[in-house]
């Protein structure tokens, strides 16, 4: 069966041709296609409904939404019928009114006397993206929107009906964030098709038939116990509270509804906080240009981490003779008075920015560094690069870019001169075949990968290129389960077969490419046949796939490739992005929709945060800071002298701090905002020893992290629920979040922090207006960005809450799809970089015959200081486990839960195994989020010669039974030990 892959998006109507009808003795019109629910609601009919919502696809099971029509015999269900020219429809004729009532009222005669989604919530208007509570409540009804249409519809249940009461079903609360009550569920079927059609998960089910019919997990599982992702998207879709966040049973009255975005991947849904008391209660999904509506379950459960006990609330100072101990960290609890004191505002601000500037003032520019963070806005990132910069006085400034995305940047901007993607994600809709490699989009882009499984489902042929075999390979129509650290002879077998077998775009390449001839010359010994022994994958079928992707059989003849940091964080990670660019190149397969290249952005602001500077060698907008023009220019802008030189890297920063003291480089100073070198950092015992031995360390955070403990001075700040600020997410899309709660005790806002350390080193700034300012800051920005963001006011933002760049002026609607007519290169042409098989820094051997892969999962997020302080998402997730195949379980003799040491030549941890048959064999994927059982303490700090980026994906690893895991303390602590 097809399915609407993007039926929130073609639910509106838009610019299309009319047709006439006749509506309870009216003549109006509807748009072609458009059914008479839609229709008759445009011209202020309301029609009851229930199966039915804007979004999902129309069921019309429920037939509360019967209407008359001329010369028919039977009611229609008006969701799902087309309006036809010269129709008459009566909707509320005595007939079509009477069916309705009977339907909302053995509906109503079902239901337990006490609901579960009462009507008790506020209605009022919307000022500045918050609804602001209302103190005047009529009835409450108890079922939600059967409720309501039936209030409405002056429907009252007689008592006979009453007495036929079914047998009510018991509650199911099994699972950590939702409820199951389905003695008021309607059998509506929404939560299915929000399951099955939206989310593509197929938990939800509709079993058996007449009175015995009901809604089932799995083959009749406890929710807790089914495969359910706990995206929540059935919680969102139930009309009557049947389905229910844990949060929010009953009232569902509320204090005010705060629109914001999602805080965790790069997605970007927009979002609302339902607040009551100061608390987040619960969210919605919005109607967001990434998201429509949908979440996953860390944006809709993952938002208590805000209100954890473990916040920071006041400054904090290291007591004299407190030692900086890295081999400590792992066994931190939440107490943090051993170690620090309490200080006020004005003596932590100056002590931390007083010896930063003593120690810029007698060992030069270069003695200090900051590290940003992809976690905070747009202003906050814009703001940090520039008290770097100009206050510190080097370009010794980044952020965790450095270590997810740096090698895909740098090859983009080499090559089509713009860090940024191509294409938007929802563009795969438009896509005859999707290229996934190197990314687990299910569990690290959720939403992202709900429009991919759509556009499947709609004929779209989806290509997995992975070690290991992800949920998204469900879904594929071919599997490329290609070795770890292959990747360039497998992508240069796929050119090497466009090119052999004609399949290249000749005009393209005449009219839009450069330096083709070498591409072509270097690629022909790369055949499929003799990659094929390489990279695991029969030449048959990467043939098979570089035909599809050239030229895609089907009726969309696009091809657009996404990837995520299994491409990006190898030595050869830029040289695993140029191949990817010169395959959609050598095929013409971009500067189109449904084309082009899509690198899945990590963090909420990763983004952003780069656009905005936030890196070493390049000022805002990506100008180089050795460029004379562009460092003229923003010495003028700032009115301050700036480095000329670029400055360090993360990872090359952790070095210059262990430099020997005769390096005029030694950095000896550090401030760190929002970012946890101490977890995320590779070679984990290294950077800890680094961040220890500094003079001086300040750090910026919410929480006592793992790179907080090691600080001189701990700043609490603000999460990001409580402030007001703009992020830039994956697709270019520029979006206003807007602060919902209070912060906790004394932290205050990130932007008003950074100016206080800035007003302390000397530097003149005024950001006049609320929020510190933050719409003062985003216009100098604008200025700053003008070729990218200029047309994006933050009065347009106010009124959009969400603008694509390029976006140039007022009129300007931005830009989902760039490079149509040329590329951001000097010449307009796509420059196309041979790359050669560069091998791992470390290879497996007889000691170490194992290759350890990292990443992250579904549910928690980076270091995991955020999500595993999340009551559900720690709930769902709360142990630290390694996967490994069952071949590799049986040839060690181990079963899964038992207790195995990892150890590279770095470090160890002893952690839990768990049978993964997608990882392959040979290997072991450990996410990164357990301080428990760090994965980074055994990653390798190799870097890619250009990117600067450490090899996460891949370091020789031993395996053995046994061990001690380490306990858990201060939180996570539903984890084993």
């Amino acid at each position: 069966m097809s399915t609407p892959a993007l039926v929130a998006i073609q639910d509106r109507p838009s610019a299309q041709p009319t047709i006439d009808f006749v509506l309870d003795g009216q003549p109006v019109t509807a748009f072609e296609g458009e059914s008479i629910l839609r229709a008759a609601e445009r011209h202020g009919v309301e029609i009851p409904r229930l199966c039915y919502s804007a979004g999902l696809r129309a069921d019309g099971n429920c037939r509360a939404c019967v209407v008359e029509i001329q010369g028919e015999r039977t009611l229609a269900p008006s969701c799902c019928r087309s309006v036809a020219a010269g129709m008459e429809v009566k909707a509320v004729s005595e007939r079509a009114l009477k069916s309705q009532k009977m339907v909302l009222e053995m509906l109503l005669s079902d239901m337990p006397e006490q609901g579960y989604k009462w009507n008790d919530s506020v209605r009022p208007g919307t000022v500045a993206g918050v609804e602001q509570a209302s103190a005047e409540h009529g009835t409450v009804g108890q079922h939600g929107e059967l409720s309501q249409w039936a209030a409405q519809m002056n429907v009252t249940v007689r008592p006979a009906l009453k007495a036929l009461r079914r047998t009510q079903p018991a509650a199911d609360m099994s699972h950590p964030a939702m409820a199951v009550n389905l003695d008021a569920c309607i059998q509506c079927t929404r939560c299915v098709r929000a399951c099955r059609e939206i989310q593509v998960n197929d938990v939800i089910g509709y079993a058996l038939r007449g009175s015995q019919s009901q809604i089932v997990f799995d083959l009749g599982d406890a929710m807790g116990d089914s495969t359910c992702v706990g995206c929540g998207e059935c919680v969102q879709a139930c009309p009557t509270g049947a389905l229910s966040p844990k949060t929010q049973i009953g009232s569902q009255a509320v204090d005010k509804k705060v629109d914001s975005v999602c805080p965790f991947c790069g997605v970007g849904c927009l979002l609302t906080y339902n607040v009551k008391d100061n608390t987040i209660v619960s969210v919605d999904g919005r109607d967001g240009p990434a998201n429509h509506g949908r979440l996953c379950v860390k944006g809709r459960f993952g938002f208590d981490y805000a209100h954890h006990e473990q916040r920071l609330t006041t400054p904090l100072i290291r007591k004299p003779g407190v030692p900086k101990d890295p081999a400590a960290l792992t066994g931190r609890s939440g107490d943090w008075r051993a170690v620090f004191r309490e200080a006020s505002w004005d003596e932590a601000l100056s002590l931390a920015a007083g010896k930063l500037k003593d120690l810029r003032d007698g060992h030069g520019k270069k003695a200090l560094a900051g590290f940003g963070s992809a976690k905070g806005s747009n202003e906050e990132a814009y703001l940090f690069q520039k008290l770097v910069r100009t206050g510190f006085g080097s370009n010794n400034v980044d952020h965790c870019t450095r270590l997810c995305h740096a090698s895909s940047v740098a090859a983009l901007l080499e090559g089509v001169g713009s860090g940024a993607v191509s294409n938007q994600v929802s563009d795969v809709a438009h896509a005859g075949l999707i290229l996934v490699i190197g990314s687990n989009p299910t569990a690290n882009h959720p939403v992202a990968a709900t429009w991919m499984k759509n556009a499947a489902r709609n004929g779209t042929k989806i290509v997995l290129a992975d070690p290991r075999v992800t949920d998204i390979g469900k879904h594929a129509w071919r599997t490329l389960q290609f070795k770890a650290d292959t990747d360039v002879a497998m992508l240069n077998a796929l050119i090497h077969t466009v090119i052999e077998e004609g399949l290249v775009d000749e005009e393209f390449i005449r009219t839009r490419a450069s330096n083709f001839e070498a591409l072509r010359d270097n690629v022909k010994g790369y055949s499929p046949e003799a990659m094929a022994p390489i990279c695991g994958v029969p030449a048959q079928t990467l043939r098979e796939v570089a035909r599809e992707y050239a030229r895609p059989s089907g009726a969309r003849k696009g091809a657009m490739i996404l990837w995520g940091m299994g491409i990006s964080q190898h030595v050869h990670g830029t040289d695993n992005a140029r191949c990817l660019i010169a395959l959609a190149s050598v095929t013409g397969q971009i500067g189109k929709p449904g084309t082009g290249l899509h690198p899945l952005r990590g963090q909420n602001n990763v983004q952003g945060a780069s656009d905005a500077g936030l890196i070493p060698m390049m000022f805002p907008n990506y100008q180089l800071v050795s460029d004379r023009a562009a460092h003229q220019w923003f010495e003028n802008f700032w009115g301050q002298p700036l480095d000329d030189q670029p400055g360090y890297t993360v990872v090359e920063i952790m070095h210059k701090v262990l430099a020997p003291e005769s390096d005029p480089h030694k950095i000896r100073g550090m401030y760190i905002m929002g970012e946890n070198p101490a977890m995320s950092d590779p070679d984990l015992n290294h950077a800890r020893h680094a961040l220890a031995s500094l003079e001086h360390l300040v750090v910026q955070d919410i929480f006592m992290t793992e790179t907080a403990w090691l600080a001189d001075v701990v700043l609490p700040a603000t999460a990001w629920p409580e402030k007001t600020g703009t992020v830039s997410n994956t697709d270019r899309m520029v979006q206003l979040g807007r602060q919902a709660i209070e912060p906790p005790g004394d932290a205050r806002p990130d932007l008003w922090i950074i100016q206080q350390i800035a007003d302390r080193m000397g530097l003149p700034w005024n950001y006049p207006g609320e929020h510190s300012g933050v719409a003062a800051v985003y216009e100098e920005m604008r200025q700053a960005m003008h070729a990218a963001i200029g047309g994006i006011t933050w009065e347009r933002l106010q009124r959009e809450s969400s603008v694509t760049y390029p976006c140039l002026d007022a009129d300007d609607p931005g830009q989902p799809t760039v490079f149509i007519d040329r590329f951001d290169t000097p010449d307009g042409r796509v420059k196309l970089v041979p790359a050669d098989i560069i091998p791992a820094n470390e290879r497996p051997d007889a000691d170490y015959p194992f290759v350890l892969i990292t990443g992250r999962q579904l549910e928690h997020w980076h270091t995991g200081s955020m999500t595993r302080r999340a009551s559900v998402l720690d709930a769902i997730e709360p142990m630290a486990t390694a996967s490994m195949c069952a071949a590799d379980l049986a040839a060690l003799g181990l079963q899964a839960g038992d207790v195995i040491t990892v150890q590279s030549r770095r470090g160890a941890v002893a952690i839990h195994v768990r049978r993964d048959d997608g990882t392959p064999q040979g290997a072991v994927f450990i996410p990164f989020a357990y301080y428990e059982a760090a994965a980074n303490l055994m990653t390798n700090a190799a870097l890619d010669p250009v990117g600067k980026i450490p090899e996460f994906k891949y370091c020789a690893v031993a395996v053995r039974r046994g061990g001690d895991v380490a306990a858990v303390t201060g939180y996570g602590t539903g984890a084993l030990a």
